[in-house]
């Protein structure tokens, strides 16, 4: 994960040894170092007190002539000290401009007042910064466009389900509804992502605890008197463009692949993915897996441990264009573009009140590079599939899974009952099936297959002949 670069244009002006020692010269609650030659990185850190936990970087918006930064704890107020919210100038010197001690993952420009909401903050265009002091004890983790009067007001969204409508003006939120009573949630709620789009709102909850029963989901709103559960998978992120189709993604995993699924033209198109790690299959590691534009127009997706290069528009009235980049180990909570550098927040110590008794102080960085660094870091690979020990039904065809830019492919089989898999290809990526091989499978016996090297296509399905419990994982490697 090493590379180099030299300052932009719009900073070459100012020397390296200058930007470094101006890092180094931070106030005691950040430093920064170069910990990799050519590499700049600004680190933020909490208190080194008995209640330690996290120091994550939640949410990074270029702003104001500066990149702006909030920290998260594990839990909110008693469960770590000073977090803040951050300023870091052309020269990539952060300044600790308020302290919350908080949990917050939120980021949104305003367009019609034109300011940015960041946490319980919001920004004006020369940098002035207002506390939202009604949100400063919930957990926010999305912030998004209103339904009928996206002008004036906003909505905000917390881990715990809760769901908040504000003026911009009066920066005093109204509480709108508890979700997780709305939707009869028993388990713990892990609220995180939430966006407009299509006159209608989606929030994401990625509850998902110790492979046990799971009330997690993906829950949608018209602004009528109540919300419908469109999804009992655990999600994470919601993103949409208001132009390009205001084509609705969003991002989740289940045991047996990570999930891909798209608004398009008021219809919900559903997806599956590779997962790149199994390191991230419990809800507190999924924090927080972004959909994020890095270059204009360009959708970056981060999800289980896995970069993709995503097309915003739909052709045909398709989702296409889907390109796996790289695979990383990195906690990724927030990324997007500043001065022409990539900025990737990180979560990287977080010893979580000694539960792990060998890390200390929380604390984190920010890593600058560009976003062509990413083709640098580990090549795709990853696993997955459309079945895990499922009952399928007779000629219903699978969810289409990735197939495109991973070298080696192959795809175990087991069924329990004798019955044949139709193998089919979609290789222009509109939902033209073309049949590629018919698998016989003998009741009980593991069956592989071996794709050509470096054949591909943008999606694969699997078409059953018998309905019975059948097993299908593709191994990229």
């Amino acid at each position: 994960m090493s590379s180099t670069f030299s300052i932009p244009s719009m900073t070459r002006s100012v020397s390296r040894r200058s930007v470094m020692a101006g890092l180094a010269a931070s106030a005691g609650y950040a430093c920064a170092q170069s910990f990799l030659p050519g590499i700049p990185n600004v680190g933020l850190k909490g208190d080194d007190d008995p209640g330690r936990t996290e120091c994550g970087v939640g949410a990074l918006m270029p702003w104001a002539d500066g990149l702006y930064a909030i920290t998260y704890n594990s839990s909110g107020k008693g469960s770590g000290n000073g977090l803040g919210l951050y300023r870091i100038d052309e020269t990539l010197k952060p300044t600790r401009l308020d302290i919350h001690n908080g949990v917050f993952a939120n980021r949104f420009i305003h367009h019609h007042s034109n300011q940015c909401i960041i946490g319980p903050y919001i920004i004006d265009a020369a940098g002035q910064w207002r506390r939202i002091e009604g949100l400063m004890d919930q957990r926010l983790t999305a912030t998004m466009p209103h339904l009928t009067d996206p002008e004036n007001r906003v909505y905000f969204q917390s881990m715990e389900g809760l769901f908040f409508e504000m003026d911009v003006a009066d920066l005093k939120p109204r509480l709108l509804f508890n979700l997780t009573r709305e939707m009869q949630l028993t388990q713990v709620p892990h609220f995180k992502g939430g966006y407009t789009a299509q006159h209608r709102v989606v929030v994401t909850n990625n509850g998902f605890y110790n492979g046990g029963q799971t009330q997690a989901g993906a829950f949608e709103w018209d602004g009528g008197k109540s919300w419908r559960r469109i999804s009992d998978k655990p999600h994470m992120d919601v993103a949409a463009r208001q132009n390009f189709g205001n084509v609705m993604f969003m991002t989740g995993w289940d045991e047996r692949s990570a999930l891909l699924d798209a608004l398009v033209n008021g219809e919900w198109q559903h997806y599956r993915l590779p997962k790149a790690s199994h390191a991230f299959d419990h809800a507190w590691q999924t924090e927080w897996m972004r959909i994020r534009e890095i270059e204009t127009e360009h959708y970056m997706v981060d999800i289980m441990g896995m970069f993709y290069e995503l097309q915003p528009y739909p052709f045909e009235r398709r989702i296409w264009g889907l390109k796996p980049v790289c695979q990383h180990l990195r906690t990724i909570p927030d990324y997007c573009s500043f001065r022409g550098l990539l900025a990737l927040g990180g979560n990287e110590n977080t010893p979580n009140v000694d539960n792990n008794a060998v890390l200390g102080q929380p604390q984190s960085g920010i890593w600058f590079g560009k976003s062509d660094d990413l083709w640098s870091w580990g090549r795709p690979q990853g696993w997955g599939g459309p079945w895990r020990n499922d009952m399928v039904t007779a000629g219903a065809p699978s969810d289409p899974f990735l197939f495109t830019d991973f070298r080696r492919k192959m795809l175990h089989l087991v069924a329990e009952k004798s019955a044949q898999v139709e193998i089919q290809i979609d290789f222009l990526g509109n939902g033209t099936w073309e049949k590629y091989q018919t698998v016989k499978l003998n009741g009980g016996e593991y069956h592989p297959v071996f794709f050509p090297d470096a054949f591909s296509a943008q999606w694969v399905r699997l078409v059953p002949s018998a309905s019975c419990k059948m097993t299908a994982e593709f191994m990229f490697t």
